[in-house]
């Protein structure tokens, strides 16, 4: 008998932990502003087919997951999409339309996507909106600021108690908040928020039954619930992430869910008669509009398609139009990039000054799974991709114990200083007390910041530690990844990785790359995304310092991989703002190789000057082009501008994966819209290498591919708006538009638009391999994460051979293009 009776309320319990899983599971995490990485936004949804996920999104919050009609007609009309390119979609998606039809749909239709209400909604519609605030705003502004305070740790100087679950905290907080029913000029009591559950999982059960959604649609109306606050559930997600990572868990997404759930009970006045709120909201709810809306989702998703195609065949042309390119047996010069886009247009040109400069592409961290914390410092950041977790912590070092402990010590006391005026800094009023303290000397500065432009700030390094910093570098300790034997196997795991076993030229330069710009919450987006949002040089530093090593050398020749004596490894960092390459720890160098350092960097300054002409028209500076010395001074004033929205454009216009031997794309124009990974095939006989690449860059690839295309298609949701009006939330969480609303995530429209035009196209990654085609289904049919992105098409996959492109779909390859 009591079986019985409690049985029910078990399954129920477990169905709503079911639907409570399947719509948190639903979002993306996003990473603070100082580890900014791109991520896919609809990470949760790639077990969907990309058109099923477009559907789902349309329905419960109107996003769309292509570009409108306008920027297709715009396209259509420009000549960035043809016939051929319609036709070819047509060929792929089954459906109603023609050509002739679609294009009178683009040239008359419009497809407005009108996501399903919640509760609050229609309370809204039965307000006076001109003179009134919106429930939905209001709601969303108060769960936002109680979540920015509550997830500070760096700014606000009052937070609700912590003591308790982020539901609960807000459960007491929301019941003795009289100011929303005055604001509103609602009889709302918030007395009523001290009867909610005492748990979060609960109160959400609770919510459903209350509010009466039928059980089969609680996952569908969870999701629409949560993606009303999705930039803070988005932070929750990244919560969760970490915590997952070193084995534990974090609930606050629950708990957000808990809380915004709440708001509709809150706002329930309990009258189910015909016309009341409830009544209204469960039609619009059940309404059945789905044919109509798939109709005009097929249109946006055949010219989305037929875009892409347009591209895929101009990419797969110029691979094919160009035959293999020579390369001499042992290079002058090895330069590693990483496979970042911006990479791509200066080792065009770096390579151009030589046919025996040899560059590689390979990911920006170098292979290694580290962290750092600055000598003088507890700040450990992660150096390697989100999608990882550091295993062995660095910190700097010149070799010598006693002076260490004496920089240690001298930066320390340097920080302590700045640390002060960061406090004076941040008091209301802070720069007009601080020119009123400290008297004109402070004024002066405030308007150095507006006149010095153009001159490269000294690094942070400089300014604590003097001339004593160039001893420094990031270093292993002794004991470190294992030491001396761990640390062999580290170099060889690398060097296999990178291809570079045996013919090793003079100087190896190992390219990290960074961004430079002021005045920027996003600022670490622009640096490298597969180092956690940090520069690379960290990375190539060590790399460097390590294959230099004498007893690392010795453990490489014992293992096959004999490096020979002559050969450098030199760290570098490429300024994707000003494209200048700065070369890093030549105090370690031997003299001997002084000389070539010397003709190295020549060729490098002569790469710089091509790769900023190439670049100047895209950032307004076309005039300037073929007058070398200015164009850079101006680069140089865009990088320190504190007042300038786009001092690059990043990674815009991200297109394609290229996953081949450099030889196959050498001396070709890619327009700086392909990742450029370097692989050969003939050198991996078991696919290992192949499947590292798949699974890690080819994930990151995708990751930064999909946070523009969602910050350019529907920016309001997965963009962070304008920069102008941010606001940075909890030092480092992410921004406000404004004072308020929804946490934003993703990319500044700045990034992505000039003001006048979109500056990227939003197009599914296009993945390019040269490798058998049962390599590469291989490696899919061995990771099913792959398998899905490919066969939900959340990229394409394309197969390069001598004169054939060949493209994977519906688990076939089908030929592309041939020449």
């Amino acid at each position: 008998m009591t079986a019985s009776v409690q049985t029910p309320d078990v399954n129920e319990r477990a169905s709503v932990q079911r639907a409570i899983n399947e719509a948190i599971e639903c979002i993306a995490p996003s990473w603070p502003l100082d580890r900014l990485i791109a991520v896919n936004p609809y990470w949760g949804r790639v077990s969907q087919p990309f058109e099923t996920a477009a559907e789902d999104l349309a329905r419960l919050a109107g996003s769309r997951l292509t570009g409108s009609l306008d920027d297709y007609r715009r396209a259509w009309h420009n000549g960035d999409i043809v016939a051929a390119d319609v036709q070819q979609a047509l060929a792929e998606q089954s459906g109603e339309w023609t050509l002739t039809s679609a294009v009178a749909a683009l040239e008359n239709g419009d497809a407005v996507l009108q996501p399903v209400a919640l509760l609050s909604d229609q309370f809204d519609r039965r307000r006076d909106l001109r003179r009134q605030p919106a429930w939905c705003d209001t709601i969303t502004h108060q769960i936002s600021q109680f979540c920015a305070a509550y997830f500070d740790r760096d700014q606000a100087q009052w937070h609700p108690s912590r003591e308790q679950t982020l539901y609960l905290s807000w459960r007491q907080v929301i019941s003795q908040d009289h100011s929303i029913a005055l604001l509103m000029r609602h009889r709302f009591d918030p007395a009523k928020a001290s009867a909610l559950a005492d748990d979060a999982e609960q109160q959400i059960a609770d919510s459903l039954q209350q509010l009466a959604v039928p059980p089969e649609q609680w996952s569908e109306f969870l999701q629409a619930v949560l993606m009303r606050i999705s930039g803070w559930a988005a932070w929750c997600a990244y919560l969760q992430w970490q915590a997952r990572q070193s084995g534990q868990d974090d609930h606050s997404l629950v708990e957000l869910l808990a809380i915004r759930l709440s708001w509709e009970t809150l706002l329930d006045d309990g009258n189910r008669d015909t016309g009341s709120p409830w009544s209204d909201w469960q039609q619009h709810w059940q309404r059945d509009d789905l044919p109509e809306q798939q109709r005009s989702l097929a249109l946006l998703h055949l010219w989305q398609r037929a875009q892409e195609v347009h591209y895929q065949r101009e990419l797969a042309g110029k691979l094919l139009a160009k035959p293999d390119a020579t390369s001499v047996d042992t290079p002058d010069v090895q330069a590693v990039f990483c496979i970042d886009v911006r990479s791509e247009v200066f080792r065009r040109h770096f390579e151009a000054q030589s046919e025996a400069i040899q560059t590689i592409g390979f990911a920006g961290f170098f292979g290694l799974p580290i962290s750092y914390t600055p000598i003088g410092t507890k700040a450990e950041r992660p150096q390697l991709p989100g999608l990882l977790a550091p295993s062995i912590a660095l910190t700097d070092s010149s070799g010598d114990p006693t002076l260490d402990a004496q920089l240690s010590t001298t930066r320390v006391h340097r920080l302590d200083r700045q640390a002060g005026w960061r406090a004076f800094h941040s008091a209301p009023l802070s720069n007009f007390t601080l020119v009123e303290a400290t008297g004109l000397n402070y004024l002066i500065k405030l308007i150095r910041r507006s006149f010095t432009l153009g001159k490269v700030p000294p690094s942070d390094d400089q300014l604590a530690l003097g001339s004593s910093a160039t001893a420094l570098r990031p270093a292993f300790a002794e004991q470190a990844a294992g030491g001396l034997d761990g640390q062999v196997e580290l170099a060889r795991q690398v060097l296999t990785a990178l291809g570079m076993t045996q013919g090793f030229g003079r100087l190896v330069l190992l390219v990290g790359h960074s961004s430079q710009t002021r005045n920027n919450p996003h600022k670490a987006g622009l640096d490298c995304g597969a180092c956690c949002g940090q520069g690379g040089d960290v990375n190539a530093r060590a790399l460097a310092g390590l294959l230099n090593d004498i007893a690392i050398r010795d453990g490489l020749r014992a293992a096959g991989i004999d490096i020979p004596e002559r050969t450098q490894f030199v760290a570098a960092l490429h300024n994707t703002t000003t494209d200048e390459v700065t070369l890093l720890d030549t105090y370690f160098l031997p003299d001997d190789c002084r000389a070539d350092l010397q003709n190295l960097r020549a060729q490098l300054n002569q790469a710089s000057t091509a790769a900023r002409r190439e670049r100047a028209p895209n950032l307004g500076l076309a005039t300037l082009a073929e007058q070398p010395h200015t164009l850079l001074q101006a680069l140089q004033r865009r990088a320190v501008d504190w007042s300038h929205t786009r001092p690059e454009w990043g990674l815009a216009n991200n297109a394609a994966l290229l996953v081949a031997p450099r030889r196959r794309s050498r001396g070709v124009d890619l327009q700086g819209r392909c990742f450029l990974h370097d692989y050969d095939h003939r050198l991996d006989a078991d696919g290992a290498r192949l499947a590292s690449i798949m699974t890690a860059p080819m994930i990151v690839s995708h990751w930064i591919n999909m946070q523009y295309f969602a910050s350019t298609v529907d920016n309001a949701r997965y963009g962070s708006g304008n920069k102008t009006l941010h606001n940075v939330v909890g030092g480092r969480i992410g921004v406000f538009e404004g004072n308020g609303g929804d946490l934003r995530i993703g990319l500044p429209w700045q990034s992505v638009h000039d003001g006048k035009n979109w500056r990227h196209t939003p197009l599914r990654l296009t993945v390019v391999i040269d490798a058998p085609r049962e390599t590469i289904e291989q490696v899919m049919a061995e990771h099913p994460l792959v398998r899905q992105l490919v066969e939900h098409r959340w990229l394409h996959l394309m197969r390069l051979e001598l004169n054939r492109v060949e493209h994977y779909r519906d688990g076939h390859w089908q030929g592309w293009l041939e020449v």
